[in-house]
């Protein structure tokens, strides 16, 4: 492709593909992370740099979410939770969050203020200071509306959590998939659908994170791309084969009618406030007690890592009939400016 299109802001295959072209490959080897730490050397949501005995980590991501009022929150309810999930999904406390608001002129100010609210109640009921930020104003036309623009500061007091599944670690996901993807899709296809939005912030995870840290071998809110897009991520970085039950896999009835109605995978579909760990099988069953216990009931294990001398990089979801299928990459323009 020699022009930029929707596609490739959809976090899927062209996403990976335009980020390597004009990011991975330009920037020299010993530029792409600070010594010790992690960066772009190993993408993943947030990048740490090595202080003292732990690391800082800091994360950044633009909002562009369409429409910017969605059942069960808004664009400013998604840019706090987001932030705080990126920071939190490395291991990481959050302690600090920059803002830029890019708006549109002829914009209500009313319904900005409504925004901006709602990202601030976020930050204030989770203890994360708000401690800088830029305002833009674009031309009518120019821009749709609002996008905002953040940056997450937390801190690690040990190592953090660096995607890389093991063979044999268990596939342990926190709840339901797919709702808030469902819901911006049901508002696409100007449908009446009974879901609300997973938006949240996950930092009750951190205690079970915490307590289990060795045991946990990678962390990822499954946000655009969904499931199959984090899933396959760890397959192809660690050269393994990720095996999920798909009838264990919970997808809401409602939300699974949209994407149905709309030839999507559910599990192409984004959440905002669900998180996927590679844990060791060993204490795999334990985790799940825990993070039940810490607020998320319908955590439950969806799948496994395996070693395989035939296939590698690949994820497969076990049908209901007990057949196989390629879980794969998501591709071109699923659900665009989701998030």
């Amino acid at each position: 492709m020699e022009r930029i299109v929707l596609a490739h802001g959809a976090g899927g295959v062209e996403t990976s593909e335009i980020l390597q072209r004009l990011i991975f490959s330009k920037v020299p080897p010993g530029l792409k992370k600070v010594e010790g730490g992690v960066g772009i050397d190993f993408p993943d949501d947030a990048a740490a740099i090595p202080v003292g005995d732990g690391y800082i980590v800091v994360t950044t991501d633009s909002y562009t979410v369409s429409p910017p009022y969605f059942s069960g929150g808004n664009i400013g309810t998604l840019a706090a939770s987001g932030t705080i999930n990126d920071v939190v999904m490395m291991g990481a406390r959050p302690i600090a969050a920059l803002d830029a608001i890019i708006v549109e002129e002829g914009f209500p100010v009313k319904t900005l203020e409504d925004i901006v609210e709602s990202m601030i109640s976020i930050f204030t009921k989770e203890g994360v200071a708000l401690i800088g930020g830029d305002f833009k104003t674009m031309p009518k036309g120019q821009i749709d509306g609002v996008v905002i623009t953040t940056v997450g500061i937390g801190i690690s007091k040990g190592p953090v959590i660096v995607d890389k599944p093991r063979e044999g670690d268990k596939i342990v996901v926190t709840d339901f998939v797919g709702d808030h993807g469902g819901v911006i899709l049901a508002n696409r296809l100007g449908l009446e659908a009974n879901i609300i939005s997973d938006v949240k912030p996950l930092t009750n995870l951190l205690p079970v994170l915490e307590k289990y840290r060795p045991y946990i071998h990678a962390a990822r809110d499954p946000t655009r791309g969904g499931l199959a897009m984090v899933l396959n991520d760890w397959a192809k970085a660690t050269d393994t084969v990720i095996v999920i039950d798909q009838g264990r896999v919970k997808v809401r009835d409602s939300t699974r009618a949209i994407a149905d109605m709309a030839g999507i995978d559910p599990l192409y579909l984004a959440s905002e406030g669900v998180a996927v760990l590679a844990v060791d099988t060993t204490v795999a069953e334990e985790v799940v007690e825990e993070l039940k216990k810490a607020g998320f009931p319908e955590a439950y294990i969806a799948g496994e890592v395996r070693k395989s001398e035939k296939y590698r990089g690949i994820v497969l979801a076990r049908t209901e009939v007990g057949g196989y299928r390629i879980l794969e990459t998501p591709r071109g323009e699923l659900v665009p400016r989701i998030c």
